[in-house]
This record gives C-alpha cells, sequence and structure tokens, in this order.
C-alpha cells in the first residue's frame, strides 16, 4: 500500500491536526515522526525547560499514536536530510506537514518541499497552529499592522476561525519492520545533574491530555470573572495554556471554539477578554513574519542609538535569582526558576525593572526568558520584550516604567504572591516595602527606584532629541 509521511513539529496532537487528517483521509499507510533539529541554520535551538517540556510532549503524543496503531519515529539531524533520508527508508509517495512562520523554518521547508517535488514526491503543508495566516489580515494599504487593535478588528470581520477537525478513529501503519528510530531518553533533554525541574513536574501535564483538562478547568473556573482576575497573580486567574499552545498540543481553533461555546450573557466579557489573548498571539506572529529578527533587532530602529547602561554582573544576576530586594520582581523570577512560567502582569514588571530600572538590553532578559520559560515562544516572547521595551510594534512608551511597588500593591495587596515565593517576606513588618522594616534574610535593593527612574527618562529625552 501507499505510504503517507506525517512529519509532527510544533503540532504535538492528533486532534485538530490537519497534516494528520490528511493522511488518515488519503487511504494510505501512515508513517509518523518527529525531527529534533538542531543543525539547520538560523532555527534557534530550544532553552532548557522548553526541552524539559518538549521530552514529556514526545512520549505523550507516541502513546496516542501508538493507540491510532502507528509508532512515532524518532530522528535527530538537519530536517530536510532527515525527512529525505525517511521518504526513502519508507518509501513514501507523500509528505504531509503543519507550517510554520519563523523566515529560517519558513526557508527549510520550502527548500524541502521543492526538492521533494522535484523527486517525484507529493509534499503539502497545512495552516494549523494559526486562525489567521500571517498574510491574510493585513491593512486598507496591503501592509501587516502595526497595532494592535484594528489588526484584532479586521481578524474578526475577516472569517470565523474554523471549526476544529476530529481525530482520526485509527491509522494503518506499513507493514513488514519498522523504521529506526531514536530513543527518546537518549537525546538528553531532561535535566541530571542538577534536576531543576521538580517544580515543573509539580506544576505541569505535557500533552494533548493535559492540555484539555487545563482549558476544561478553566473554562468551568477562572472564566467567570477572567477580566479583572487575569492581573490577580495570587490567584488562578488565567488559563496558562501558554506552553500547551507553544508546542501545539491543542490548537487555537480548539481553544477558541471551546471558549465561545462556554459564553453565556455572565461570562461574555471574559470571553471576548481572552479572545483578545489569542488575538496578541496572533499579532505577534504577523510581527514575526514580516520582521524575521524581531528577538534581535528593534522593531523601531530610532531605538539603534539608545544608550544601554553598564550594568554590573551582580545587578544582573540579582535580577536573574529573584534577589533585586524588590519583591514583586524577586517573586516573578522566582517563580520563573520554580515553575518555568510567570504571571503576565509580573512579566511586564520584570522586563521593565531589567530594561528601565537597571538598564540592561532588552535583548538580555528575552535570552533569558527563552532558556527558563516553558512557553518560549520565537514571536510572543521577542514581540512582548519589544513592547516593554518601547521599541515594539504597539509598543508600551519607553517613559511608562512599571514601578514594582505599586504595582504589587494594587494587584497583590496582601502580599500572598509575594510570600508564596519569596517566604523570607513571610515576617516582613512591610510586604512590599521591606526595607522600612525588619525583613530578616531579604536583599537590599538593588537600585533605589526613582534615581533608576530619572536616569532612565534622561536616557530616553536624549534618544527622542537626537
Amino acid at each position: 500500500m501507499a505510504v503517507t509521511l506525517v512529519w509532527f513539529r510544533d503540532d504535538l496532537r492528533i486532534s485538530d491536526n490537519p497534516a494528520l487528517v490528511a493522511a488518515a483521509d488519503s487511504g494510505d499507510d501512515v508513517v509518523a515522526c518527529y525531527v529534533l533539529d538542531e543543525e539547520t541554520e538560523g532555527i534557534r535551538p530550544l532553552g532548557g525547560a522548553s526541552r524539559w517540556w518538549l521530552h514529556h510532549s514526545l512520549s505523550a503524543l507516541g502513546a496516542s499514536l501508538d493507540q491510532l496503531g502507528v509508532p512515532l519515529v524518532l530522528r535527530r539531524g538537519a530536517a530536510g536530510d532527515v525527512i529525505h533520508r525517511l521518504v526513502e527508508d519508507s518509501g513514501a509517495h507523500a509528505v504531509v506537514w503543519n507550517r510554520r512562520y519563523g523566515l529560517a523554518e519558513r526557508t527549510a521547508d520550502s527548500s524541502l518541499k521543492s526538492s521533494l517535488t522535484n523527486r517525484g514526491v507529493d509534499a503539502t503543508s497545512y495552516q494549523a497552529n494559526l486562525l489567521y495566516e500571517p498574510w491574510e489580515v493585513t491593512s486598507g494599504s496591503g501592509q501587516a499592522y502595526k497595532v494592535f487593535t484594528p489588526f484584532w478588528r479586521a481578524c474578526l470581520t475577516f472569517r470565523t476561525p474554523r471549526a476544529p477537525l476530529a481525530a482520526p478513529d485509527s491509522l494503518s501503519s506499513p507493514d513488514g519492520p519498522g523504521l529506526d528510530s531514536d530513543e527518546l531518553p537518549a537525546w538528553g533533554l531532561l535535566p541530571t545533574e542538577p534536576d531543576w525541574a521538580q517544580g515543573l513536574r509539580d506544576t505541569w501535564t505535557p500533552g494533548e491530555a493535559g492540555a484539555h483538562e487545563r482549558l476544561d478547568d478553566f473554562l468551568d473556573g477562572a472564566a467567570q470573572g477572567y477580566k479583572n482576575s487575569r492581573n490577580l497573580p495570587a490567584v488562578h486567574g488565567t488559563s496558562m495554556l501558554s506552553p500547551h499552545l507553544r508546542f501545539g498540543e491543542i490548537s487555537p481553533f480548539e481553544v477558541w471554539h471551546a471558549a465561545q461555546d462556554h459564553k453565556d450573557s455572565s461570562t461574555a466579557e471574559d470571553i471576548r477578554v481572552f479572545g483578545s489573548e489569542l488575538g496578541w498571539r496572533e499579532f505577534s506572529w504577523q510581527l514575526l513574519y514580516f520582521n524575521p529578527e524581531l528577538a534581535t533587532v528593534n522593531y523601531r530602529p530610532e531605538f539603534d542609538a539608545f544608550t544601554w547602561e553598564s550594568s554590573t554582573q551582580a545587578e544582573l544576576e540579582a535580577w536573574q535569582r529573584g534577589r533585586t530586594g524588590y519583591p514583586l520582581i524577586d517573586a516573578g523570577m522566582r517563580q520563573l526558576w520554580e515553575i518555568g512560567w510567570m504571571h503576565n502582569r509580573v512579566r511586564m514588571a520584570t522586563a521593565s525593572f531589567l530594561i528601565k530600572n537597571l538598564m540592561i538590553d532588552w535583548r538580555v532578559g528575552e535570552k533569558f526568558f527563552w532558556d527558563c520559560l516553558v512557553d518560549a515562544d520565537a514571536a510572543s516572547n521577542a514581540a512582548s520584550w519589544q513592547w516593554v521595551a518601547g521599541s515594539g510594534a504597539d509598543a508600551s512608551p519607553y517613559f511608562r516604567i512599571f514601578n514594582p511597588v505599586l504595582q504589587s500593591k494594587k494587584f497583590d495587596p496582601k502580599g500572598d504572591y509575594l510570600v508564596r515565593f519569596v517566604p523570607e517576606l513571610a515576617d516582613a513588618e512591610n510586604v512590599h516595602e521591606p526595607w522600612k522594616g525588619s525583613a530578616p534574610g531579604y536583599p537590599a535593593p538593588v537600585v533605589d527606584l526613582k534615581e533608576s527612574r530619572e536616569r532612565a527618562l534622561s536616557a530616553y529625552k536624549a534618544l527622542s532629541e537626537s
């Protein structure tokens, strides 16, 4: 029987997977594969936390595919070379995959598609991981949007997101001996010495089942009141779906329609706001599609002339380790260390502190988050750091500087979040401003908020006048 090769990438699921559905509908035998590509030029290697997630996500996908009747073949190397070898090994006449949108990824995919076609192998790609293709929704002049609100309004006017596709009931595997496959543990994706992942294991269930459980729990709970509770780091007010979306364990179409189906008169505004968060993900990917160097190059070129201070290594390490002396910043960074994730309100505050109070280049923070986040997403991570820096699209102006004391007083008034991740503050006389009283074991502030704010504003004024 004819064979179709399904190449999994950032779509580690069996439901609403157009490439997998196409292979099943073809009636062919199916070979499923995942390629750990750390060799293709320009493709960014995963950070440590994402590698941990990938291991467990692949394990879950492999189990799901086994239930459908096909094994997951694991290979390592430059994807173009590996896929060609798999086509030869399996005798596949067709290869299917779901699209990626980074420049290096789509360049590699285009080259592979051309070379496969030249060899008489059909290669087809599908839309699976974005509600709208980056090139579909443009301004009246045909240009990419630079501001979120009109972009998202145009998306919703353009087309209602399609309904999710059902998972195949079963798949047929080619007869004969199975293809050679790497053993997942041999890839070394998990930390060993030291094993820093206990907090990740306690918090997350990577894989498709965990993604749907997380979505169901959110819709049955935090979705009610989401508009306000999403800003409160001490409560479970967000969906925490970001890593599941990052690895494609659940599709944005599934999330969108489940949320819409859950909407009623009491949750309509909450669901609207939640939907706009999916919109920010879409906007970030459009930005990256049209600005491939978003993680390294200022979106607004005038920021190329910005003068970054030479903060000390000690100040940078204080930020990284959650020892700045400012409770909200330290709680956020310690949450990142513990569970590989940080509440979005706190992400903005920690980023602002690094960029504006410490005057450290936003790219330093972007790289650090890339390594530490389980949801490190090439588009959202870069776009968000540039947004805070003021150098991005639809950006927060540089002179908007998050005051971590005011932020914690407003969004964590009782200090529950602060104490959860900075337990030495439990006995502090003033949990929001511990330097104003006794706080045994807690460090003094690394910088003065007022002085560092004035320094940042002075640098921004010099830039705007240049």
